[in-house]
């Protein structure tokens, strides 16, 4: 089969002579592949910030497909619709029972290395077994396309769950730093839960172009506080997301924030020694708080606005490529030439925002 495989920074194949995946516990199924996505977490190891990533991974975290096999322990037949979650869990120790899945003792993540725990097949591919399934599957409802549920395994239930850890309610100002996907999913998803003003921050003017698009206040970095305090009369923003990951924007977040006002950090950080604004923070009576996504947790809830019609993540998508097209997926996403890439089957007949149905 055909699978997309990290070879070192910058080099991705498509390699046509992959094992085909098996059964091999209770608790597995196979998949095929519909949709994949190249997420911006792809991206660190495509650039060489992780120099411990093992070449040979076969990439991938956002998917989305038809059951073609499964265990004894899977509740899921062949033909049946479904997606996965990002993260791997068993859904059965301590710390999966309060619903912390990404602490599981047996946490992983898809095509990710061994960065979380130990290394699973990705899912840039043309099948992928996933391990259980059980927990980690859920089924793609009819009315819902693949494009759509592919989201809910990753970058949309990664979002809700920030909007939702910030408490945002109805009548709420908010910022949000960052308008890649998760941000731009974020804003989407705080104006689902009842914002009366959303307003995006990020310094590329491409991505304000693409917030704008989708309807959305845009504003450079620098322009951000002031926006919030023109909407707010004042006040600052009730809310702050931080989609991005790194300090500069994490301050931003800070500043931007009114007084008793919570931030939420939801892209993926790893400074060991950011300069913290603790006056700021205090002064203000700031909320802090880190936000990773736990999509079995939360995709339930995030599908549920998709269905509402509130939430519609297909329309971040800017490229849709065959899977032996990957590697100008990854190049174009690098350069911000692509928003968000979603590879297809090579063979894929189907139109693409089509719902796959069972045994087609």
């Amino acid at each position: 089969m055909k699978g997309v495989v990290f070879q070192g920074p910058y080099q991705v194949t498509v390699d046509a002579e992959l094992l085909m995946p098996r059964v091999l516990n209770p608790r597995d199924a196979v998949v095929r592949v519909t949709r994949t996505a190249i997420c911006g977490s792809d991206l660190h190891p495509y650039r060489g910030e992780m120099p411990d990533f093992a070449p040979g991974t076969v990439l991938g975290h956002e998917f989305a497909g038809v059951v073609v096999d499964a265990g004894a322990d899977v509740p899921f037949t062949a033909g049946e619709r479904v997606f996965a979650s990002y993260l791997v869990a068993c859904g059965r120790c301590p710390r999966c029972a309060r619903c912390w899945h990404y602490h599981c003792e047996h946490a992983s993540i898809f095509g990710y290395s061994t960065v979380v725990g130990p290394p699973v097949a990705g899912g840039q591919a043309e099948y992928v077994c996933v391990p259980f399934a059980d927990v980690v599957l859920a089924r793609s409802p009819d009315d819902v396309t693949d494009e759509q549920v592919l989201f809910a395994g990753d970058v949309l239930s990664t979002a809700y769950a920030a909007a939702v850890d910030a408490e945002i309610g109805a009548g709420d100002v908010v910022g949000v730093v960052g308008a890649g996907p998760v941000g731009l999913l974020g804003a989407m998803c705080a104006s689902a839960l009842g914002a009366a003003e959303v307003i995006v921050s990020d310094p590329d003017p491409g991505r304000r172009a693409k917030a704008a698009s989708l309807g959305m206040h845009a504003v450079a970095p620098g322009e951000l506080r002031d926006s919030l305090d023109e909407v707010s009369h004042g006040w600052g923003a009730r809310v702050v997301l931080e989609a991005v990951g790194t300090d500069a924007a994490l301050a931003s977040a800070l500043r931007s924030a009114g007084p008793r006002s919570t931030v939420v950090a939801v892209g993926a950080h790893s400074a060991e020694a950011m300069p913290f604004p603790s006056g700021l923070a205090f002064t203000r009576e700031l909320t802090v708080r880190f936000t990773v996504g736990d999509p079995i947790r939360h995709r339930a809830e995030a599908l549920r606005l998709v269905r509402s019609g509130l939430v519609d993540p297909a329309r971040i998508i800017s490229h849709r490529l065959p899977l032996s097209d990957a590697r100008r997926g990854y190049e174009l996403f690098d350069r911000r030439e692509a928003f968000k890439v979603v590879l297809t089957p090579d063979d894929a007949a189907d139109s693409p925002g089509m719902a796959i149905r069972p045994g087609r």
